[in-house]
């Protein structure tokens, strides 16, 4: 490999908007996130299902009427 010519590889702390702080090794140094496993839907199980049934309601009046041959 060349010298002098790779970033170098040192601890970064990475912060979320929630709080929540990792210490972490990277190229970039420290830096923000939006959203950690802390604060995520998906990890917290606080996620929202989305309702679909009046979207399938509305497909089966639409095609389902069509007949099969």
């Amino acid at each position: 490999m060349k010298e002098g010519i790779h970033p170098t590889y040192e601890e970064a702390t990475i912060t979320c908007a929630c709080g929540a702080a990792y210490q972490t090794m990277s190229t970039v140094g420290d830096y923000n996130v939006e959203i950690c496993a802390n604060c995520h839907p998906f990890f917290t199980g606080k996620q929202k299902l989305i309702d679909s049934a009046g979207r399938v309601e509305r497909f089966n009046r639409k095609y389902g009427r069509i007949k099969r041959k």
